[in-house]
C-alpha cells in the first residue's frame, strides 16, 4: 500500500511541474497581456510551490521508512526528492521574493516590469528560476523513471543494518 501511495504522490507531483512549467504557463503568456500573465503564472507557481514542499516531505518520510525496514530501491530515490526539494526551495523561496520585489517596485514607479529600470535584474533572476525549474522536471523525470515496480525488488531482513542492504546491493 505505501508503495502505491509513494507512487502516486511521485506522479502527481511531477505531472503538475511539467504540466505548469510545459503546457499551462506557455498558454497563458500566449493569450493574456504579460502583466496578467505573470500575475496568474505567479499564482500557478506559488501553489506548484507548496504541493512541491508537502509532496517532497511526504516521501522522503515514506522513503526513509522502506530504507530503515530493508527496503534498498528506495535509497537513490530519496535523493532525488531530496535534490528536487532543493530545487523548490531556492528557486521558489529564496528567488521569488526578490522578484517580487522588483515587480511591486516597478508597478509602484507606475511603469510596467518590461519598460520598468528593473527589467534587467528580474530577467537574471527570472532565467535562474527558469533554468532552477528545468532541473527540477528532469530530476522528477528521472524519479519516475526509477521507482521501484510493484513489489520491492531486493528486501534486506530487519536484523541486517542499512549498510549491508546497500552494499547487497551495489553487487
Amino acid at each position: 500500500m505505501e508503495h502505491r501511495l509513494f507512487r502516486t504522490i511521485s506522479m502527481v507531483w511531477v505531472g503538475s511541474l511539467l504540466t505548469l512549467g510545459f503546457v499551462a504557463a506557455p498558454v497563458l503568456f500566449s493569450m493574456l497581456d504579460r502583466t496578467s500573465a505573470g500575475s496568474v503564472a505567479a499564482q500557478l507557481f506559488r501553489i506548484e510551490a507548496i504541493i512541491g514542499v508537502v509532496s517532497a516531505l511526504v516521501l522522503i518520510l515514506i522513503g526513509n521508512r522502506f530504507v530503515k525496514s530493508g527496503i534498498v530501491d528506495y535509497k537513490r530515490v530519496r535523493w532525488i526528492v531530496a535534490v528536487m526539494l532543493l530545487c523548490v526551495l531556492v528557486g521558489y523561496f529564496a528567488l521569488q521574493p526578490f522578484m517580487n520585489s522588483l515587480r511591486m517596485a516597478a508597478q509602484e514607479a507606475g511603469t510596467d516590469l518590461a519598460s520598468s529600470p528593473y527589467a534587467k535584474e528580474f530577467g537574471i533572476l527570472h532565467g535562474i528560476s527558469s533554468a532552477i525549474y528545468v532541473i527540477e522536471c528532469l530530476f522528477g523525470i528521472a524519479l519516475v523513471w526509477r521507482l521501484p515496480g510493484a513489489a520491492p525488488a531486493k528486501i534486506v531482513p530487519k536484523k541486517n543494518s542499512a549498510k549491508v542492504a546497500a552494499k547487497r546491493a551495489r553487487s
